[in-house]
C-alpha cells in the first residue's frame, strides 16, 4: 500500500508511524506545506520522498492531486497538518484520509483548536482527563467520524507542557496501530 503522510511541523508522529511499518510492504511519501519544516529533515534521514507546495497549489492547483496520483497513493493520514484539507481529496479518498486530534473531541476541537492551544485550553477549563481522538476526515474541521480515542489523566498541577507530553505518549503509542487496523481493513 502506498501511504501519503501530511505533515506541516516537527514530524515526530510522521516518523514514527514510518518506523512502525519498516518490515511491512508499504510504501509512504511525505507531503508538507512548509519547505522549512522540519519534518522534511526527518523525510531525508528516513529516506522517505518528501514534496512540499505552497497553500495555493494545494488549493488552487492540480500539483498536489498529480502527485497523488503519480506516487499511486492509498491511504493518506494527517499527522500534525495544519491546513483544511480541500473537498475533492475527500471525494476522491472517501474514509481514505485519517486525522489525530490531540483532545477528546468534541471537545476543544475546530478552527483554532490544534497543538499547544488545544492543551492550554483543557488546562484552563480544569478538565481532568484529555487524550487523542483519531478520525476520518469530512468537510467540517474536526467532525469526521471518530475511529479511536485514549485517555489519560490530568492533574490540577499540570501546566499545557505536562498535558502536551501526556498526550503526545498516547500519539506514539496508538496512531501506528490504528493506522495499520484501517489499511489492513481495506
Amino acid at each position: 500500500m502506498n501511504i501519503a503522510i501530511f505533515a506541516s511541523g516537527s514530524g515526530s508522529n510522521a516518523e514514527n508511524i514510518i518506523r512502525y511499518f519498516e518490515k511491512s510492504n508499504h510504501t509512504f511519501y511525505i507531503f508538507c506545506n512548509k519547505v522549512d519544516a522540519y519534518v522534511t529533515v526527518r523525510a531525508k534521514n528516513l529516506n522517505v520522498p518528501c514534496f512540499c507546495f505552497t497553500k495555493d497549489e494545494l488549493n488552487n492547483s492540480l500539483k498536489v492531486d498529480d502527485l497523488l496520483k503519480q506516487c499511486n497513493i492509498d491511504f493518506i493520514v494527517l499527522a500534525g497538518f495544519l491546513p483544511r484539507v480541500p473537498t475533492r481529496f475527500i471525494e476522491k479518498f472517501p474514509n481514505k484520509i485519517v486525522n489525530i486530534h490531540p483532545a477528546l473531541l468534541p471537545k476543544y476541537g475546530g478552527k483554532g483548536m490544534y497543538g499547544h492551544y488545544v492543551h492550554e485550553a483543557v488546562v484552563e477549563h480544569h478538565e481532568t482527563e484529555t487524550g487523542i481522538t483519531i478520525h476520518y476526515i469530512n468537510e467540517h474541521l474536526d467532525e469526521g467520524a471518530q475511529i479511536f480515542q485514549a485517555k489519560c489523566e490530568v492533574l490540577p498541577t499540570d501546566t499545557p507542557d505536562d498535558v502536551a507530553q501526556k498526550v503526545h505518549l498516547l500519539e506514539m503509542e496508538y496512531f501506528p496501530k490504528v493506522i495499520e487496523k484501517l489499511i489492513n481493513e481495506i
